[in-house]
This record gives structure tokens, C-alpha cells and sequence, in this order.
């Protein structure tokens, strides 16, 4: 191999260089892999994820000390009766380094994309978001100047806040639900100059991701038997499986895949309903009432209509591959598994988190784990108070607003047109 890296196509074997390419240029529709020259995991003396740079698609890396943080649980090891519980923990928490000032794992997905782009030279990237992930790239933009669309619902546009002045943002907020602000961000991306972020085919981002497996078995020193996570598109988990395959190729860290044990908030559990039916596809009624059920949910951050569920590498095939398990969570359940946390650990939880913590009070009441095994809980997202206490935050304001179903019209069109015009006049400043 040439090179620190090339993208890998799991459907046709074919392997080429990194153009920011999110799909297979023979056409197969699979989640592309990226392949590393360096089979081994080795932490660099860089900050934040940066650690991992040498299983991230990126040459260089951000000043940004924003990374995973795992330990040794005691308080919540004990109230659940596991024998070794990590905890990788990614959000405000000084006290155990957790320097994520947007209180969200989203953080790991924005600072590789972010710079990948950049190398690449693509263009302006743009984001749709339920909110975390938005907040995310805009808090990318503020530390680094990178310009970004982000495409928000309405009434997410609230949770778009930085802790530096972001100058760069180009924020829509859309009168729908998350798929609203999707498909809003592809109209956006018609014009010249933008690139679609890509979601779950954005190697950046699944390796981002997969940091929290990788901090969470160098903590333990070996893969865990069981990895918890809450997932909206499944990203994560994904992410998860492949960070998983990789340890077990250096072979210092076991062989053996940990199952994946992943959750979603009830009413709206899309990918719960098909696991259970056994389908390769989400149909209509894996999502009864959905606009009502989204409504409804504890965490709002979880409500993907379109996750990448039956796609070649996608969550389906990471459940399958590693023998691992869905749960569907009730909003009570989640707030007073989020409360259970903050009374053992002492840091507040993002309600996603929560979900992912009643999951494994689920599991270990059910008998769905050996308590004695190794777990992982991926935490992915935590210390909202602490960050409002020590942080300044800096609302980002909406430059435009549209309602759902629209399209790229005229005025539009040249609004948006105007604000990327602005960013080229900056860059060259």
C-alpha cells in the first residue's frame, strides 16, 4: 500500500485512493472500509481523538483536545452487579478528562470529517442534524474557521450553541422533523461548492466513532464481551463492529467480537421492530404513527426514519456478525437510568445515554449477559451542567428558515448562494 490508507469496497473487493468518496465507484450499494498501512494500534502523543490518528482517514490532525475518556466503573458496576464494567464517557467531565464542550459524542464524527474534507479540498460541507451532531460541527467550525451548512428541525435550532464565537455557520432550520431537515440538505447540496457530509458512508466518521471502542479496550486491555450503545441511525454501532475487527487483527486484544447490544427510545423504534421480524428492510409499519411517535420520545437524537440498516455493512450486518441483541426502551426507563447514573458516577446524562444505560439494566436483569464478562457502555453524551457552569455558549442564529417540503427555489438558492460567496471572500482574505 501507497500510502497511509485506501478505501476498501466490501461488495466488489475493489480498493482505490480517498477522493472524499462516500460511495463505491462501480455503483454497489455497501458501506466503503477504509484499510490502514498500520495493522497495529498505536496511541500518538496528540490531543483528543487526534490519539488514534493512525486508524482515522486523515494526515494531519486539529489542536483540538476533545477524545473518549474510559475507566474502571465502581458506583455503577456495583448497583448492577458487574464484575467489570468500562465506561467510555464522551462529553463535559474534567475531572476525568472529558474536554467534549458540546456534551456530545458527536464531537468524534465532527473533527476527522472536518479536516478529511479539508485535505480532500471538496467544498463547504453540509450537515443535516436532530441537533447534537449540528452543534457538533458548528463547535468544529468556531475552533478551526471551516465553513458549514447546517441543516437543523425547528424546533432543534436551540440546541445549536458553541462555547467560541462560530462565524462560519450557515444555519436552516426547516418546520419538520429530522428526515425534513435530510431531505432539505440534499436540495442545499445541489449547489456548487457544497458536499454532503454523508452520514454513515463518511469513513471520517465511522472511524471517528470507533475511537470509543478503541479507548474502551485499551482501558480494559482486551475487546469487551458486550458493547451498549443507544443508536438513532446506527452509526455508531457500526462503527463499533469495525474498530472491533481491527483490534482483533493487531491480536493483542482478543479475537473474539463483542456483541453488540444496541437501544432505541420507545414509541419510535424502527430498527427494533425489523431486527425482531427478522427483515433486511424497514417498512412502513416499523414506524406506526411517526411523526406522533417521534413527538413522544425521551431522546429526540434517536429518531432516524432512514438509518442504514440493510445496506452491506450496515447495522443489520453488524448485529448478525456479532451475535448481538435490540432493545427498545420506555421514556421512564431511560430518565430513571439516567438518574441511577448521575447518583453512582456523579455526571449528568445526555437522554440518549440514558437509554443506552437502562438497556444494560434491562440486560442484566433479563439474564441477556454474564455479569462476571467484560461490558463497554459507550456514554455519548454527559455534563451539560458542568459545561453551563464553567463554559461560555454562543447561540448560533438561524440564517434562514423554510418549511418542510421545500425546495431549492429562487431566492433561496441565491441566499445561500450569497453566504458561500462570503466564505470564498474570507478564505482568501
Amino acid at each position: 500500500m501507497n500510502g497511509k490508507y485506501l478505501l476498501r469496497c466490501p461488495g466488489c473487493g475493489r480498493s482505490f485512493p480517498d477522493r472524499y468518496t462516500l460511495d463505491c465507484p462501480s455503483g454497489c450499494d455497501v458501506l466503503l472500509r477504509t484499510v490502514y498501512a498500520e495493522r497495529r494500534l498505536t496511541p500518538r502523543s496528540l490531543p483528543g481523538v487526534f490519539r488514534y490518528k493512525d486508524w482515522l482517514p486523515v494526515e494531519g490532525h486539529l489542536k483540538v483536545d476533545a477524545g473518549p475518556v474510559s475507566y474502571e466503573s465502581v458506583g455503577l458496576a456495583r448497583e448492577l452487579g458487574l464484575s467489570n464494567l468500562t465506561v467510555t464517557f464522551s462529553g463535559y467531565w474534567p475531572e476525568r478528562g472529558g474536554g467534549m464542550e458540546t456534551c456530545s459524542f458527536k464531537e468524534l464524527e465532527a473533527q476527522p470529517t472536518a479536516l478529511r474534507l479539508r485535505e480532500k479540498g471538496a467544498g463547504v460541507i453540509q450537515v443535516s442534524s436532530a441537533g447534537n451532531t449540528g452543534r457538533a460541527f458548528c463547535q468544529v467550525s468556531g475552533l478551526t474557521g471551516t465553513p458549514v451548512v447546517v441543516v437543523v428541525p425547528t424546533a432543534a435550532a436551540g440546541r445549536l450553541w458553541t462555547t467560541v464565537p462560530a462565524e462560519n455557520v450557515c444555519l436552516i432550520t426547516v418546520d419538520g422533523d429530522y428526515s425534513d431537515s435530510i431531505a432539505f440538505g440534499r436540495e442545499v447540496c445541489s449547489l456548487p461548492g457544497i458536499v454532503p457530509e454523508g452520514g454513515a458512508k463518511n469513513v471520517a466518521r465511522r472511524d471517528g466513532m470507533g475511537t470509543v471502542m478503541l479507548d474502551g479496550a485499551l482501558a480494559a486491555g482486551r475487546l469487551p464481551d458486550y458493547y451498549f450503545q443507544a443508536v438513532g441511525s446506527g452509526t455508531g454501532g457500526i462503527a463499533a463492529w469495525e474498530a472491533a475487527e481491527r483490534l482483533a487483527a493487531d491480536g493483542r486484544f482478543g479475537s473474539r467480537l463483542p456483541e453488540l447490544h444496541l437501544s432505541q427510545n420507545l414509541p419510535f423504534v424502527p430498527m427494533v421492530r425489523a431486527w425482531e421480524a427478522g427483515r433486511r428492510t424497514i417498512v412502513a409499519e416499523d414506524m406506526p404513527d411517526a411523526e406522533a411517535s417521534i413527538a413522544r420520545v425521551y431522546a429526540d437524537v434517536l429518531t432516524n426514519r432512514h438509518p442504514p440498516w440493510g445496506i452491506r455493512g450496515g447495522v443489520r450486518d453488524a448485529l448478525l456478525a456479532s451475535g448481538g441483541r435490540m432493545y427498545a426502551v420506555a421514556n421512564e426507563g431511560a430518565r430513571s437510568a439516567g438518574r441511577l447514573f448521575a447518583e453512582t458516577e456523579e455526571i449528568d446524562l445526555d437522554p440518549a445515554a440514558a437509554v443506552a444505560v437502562a438497556s444494560l439494566a434491562r440486560a442484566v436483569e433479563e439474564g441477556f449477559i454474564d455479569q462476571k464478562k467484560q461490558v463497554l457502555l459507550n456514554v455519548t453524551g454527559g455534563g451539560y451542567q458542568r459545561a453551563a457552569e464553567d463554559l461560555d455558549r454562543y447561540p448560533v442564529e438561524p440564517f434562514l428558515r423554510v418549511a418542510a417540503g421545500s425546495t431549492l427555489d429562487g431566492d433561496l438558492r441565491d441566499d445561500i448562494g450569497a453566504w458561500l460567496a462570503e466564505q470564498e471572500v474570507a478564505a482568501y482574505a
